[in-house]
């Protein structure tokens, strides 16, 4: 009997939920790290009686469960610190007439972060990511510390001084969305904009005539076909500048690279664009103000496609869930990252005041076909909305998998050609070929699947910053 057979729905081990079969007791670090990842990240279920290869239900009696819920609760007790916020279930099931149990300890995202796991001496703070409980970076420490004190990134206060001269975009941003009105300054002290002492926010900041800092960087791309790996890069351009001037940035990169059609009637002539301009208006406002301004060294990312765009923002969807890929966009909902950024932009009239302005997007979408409907994919560390090209005829495919053909890989297994026609259109991280193939996130999968393919050459590994993805080599793999 499987976890999936008695708790339905589960999802298999990755982001949010792991498995062990017996509590390591000579080796309590190895999952009390899982539990300290899971308190700093998103939360998570932790399931014990459970293979972790293979989920398969290896459980225990009602006396030995109860042992070792009352080890698991002693060494959290005794190791992490502030104690996350856990509860217990046990789950019975029954196997040749013997009643059995295992059990679910779900693991609440800390409200005070982070969870430090002190173990022989030697504190250690660990972040969940991708279905792997590794080490917290500089940039996610400091975050997590401001976050436990409830405080976001652009409400913090700077040392520099608020000058009305100092932000003549902004203004003239506000008065050419509202109808030539001027912006008054009142306005922005009601939203921290500065503080008693003329003290600017982080947020403000970003905002300054001459701001050039990395906080607010942007790259957009042009590619001469479907994806980033094989293709050839027409250009690349990096930004960095005030928030008012990324936006225009990002909007006329696109706006002067989108292809253009018509369709002819029998009295008329209609003018296509590409990208429909309040849908690409709204998905870069939206990056703008969802960004997670913590994370240094990342980018806003405009990526153009013969088949789409694809607009990236650093930090997933701020306590959202994960997605891995919806068209449904009018059921996503996000909390705001960044009041006081949000707040200007709906102040200046580029934004709504509730919610996530895909409405719009959804509006200017709505006569489109299947394949040219725009959808939303998020990971741990970045969101990414996709416009397909309404002037490409094909639109942007939903099929995952492409038909492919290889000569036998040496060792291989009976997920090869899955895994290569998963990964041939677009790279994918291990989590994601784990969710694709049904199957756990486990070493099996990672060192005599993956890691095979990719020292065969099948698979390339794709590195950006801490996170890998994976990518058929199509001198290796064709379409059949």
């Amino acid at each position: 009997m499987y976890l999936e057979n008695i708790v339905e729905g589960i999802e298999l081990e990755g982001q949010y939920s792991e498995c062990k079969a017996r509590l390591n007791r000579e080796d309590n670090e190895s999952w009390l790290k899982t539990v300290a990842g899971f308190a700093n990240a998103y939360g998570g279920t932790f399931y014990i009686g459970v293979e972790d290869k293979t989920n398969k239900l290896i459980g225990f009696g009602r006396k030995e469960a109860d042992s070792e819920r009352n080890y698991f609760n002693n060494q959290v007790n005794e190791h992490l610190f502030p104690r996350p916020n856990i509860q217990f279930t046990f789950l019975k099931y029954e196997n040749k007439d013997k009643e059995l149990y295992i059990i679910q300890v779900e693991v609440k995202e800390a409200d005070l972060k982070p969870v430090i796991l002190k173990y022989k001496g030697v504190p250690s703070i660990y972040m969940r990511r991708d279905g792997f409980s590794n080490g917290a970076s500089y940039e996610e420490i400091i975050e997590m510390s401001i976050k436990g004190q409830r405080q976001q990134y652009d409400s913090l206060y700077s040392d520099e001084t608020y000058k009305k001269e100092y932000f003549t975009k902004l203004f003239n941003f506000y008065s050419e969305h509202n109808n030539g009105e001027a912006l008054k300054e009142k306005a922005l002290s009601s939203l921290g904009f500065y503080d008693n002492n003329k003290k600017l926010s982080n947020g403000a900041l970003l905002f300054k005539d001459d701001y050039s800092g990395g906080k607010t960087r942007v790259q957009c791309s042009l590619f001469s076909g479907f994806n980033k790996g094989s293709e050839r890069i027409v250009t690349i351009s990096k930004f960095d500048g005030n928030l008012i001037d990324s936006i225009s940035y990002m909007n006329e990169f696109v706006q002067q690279r989108m292809n253009h059609s018509l369709i002819k009637t029998s009295d008329s002539r209609i003018n296509i664009d590409a990208y429909p301009s309040r849908a690409l208006f709204e998905g870069i406002i939206n990056a703008i103000a969802h960004r997670d301004y913590f994370l240094d060294g990342t980018q806003i990312q405009v990526d153009m496609f013969k088949d789409r765009l694809e607009i990236s923002s650093p930090g997933s969807f701020y306590q959202g869930e994960k997605i891995q890929r919806t068209y449904d966009l009018s059921s996503i909902i996000s909390k705001r990252r960044n009041e006081l950024i949000c707040g200007i932009l709906v102040m200046c009239n580029v934004m709504e005041a509730a919610g996530t302005g895909f409405d719009k997007i959804i509006e200017d979408y709505k006569d489109a076909d299947e394949n040219h409907k725009p959808y939303i994919y998020t990971s741990t560390d970045q969101f990414t909305l996709v416009l397909p090209d309404l002037t490409y005829l094909n639109g942007v495919l939903k099929e995952d998998d492409a038909k492919v053909e290889f000569v036998p890989a040496n060792k291989g297994t009976i997920h090869d050609e899955e895994v290569l026609g998963y990964c041939y259109n677009y790279a994918r991280s291990v989590a994601d070929i784990a969710s694709h193939l049904g199957v756990s996130n486990s070493t099996y999968l990672r060192n005599n699947i993956i890691k095979n393919l990719v020292e065969q050459g099948y698979l390339e590994e794709i590195k950006s910053g801490k996170s890998k993805t994976y990518r058929s080599n199509r001198n290796m793999v064709r379409l059949a």
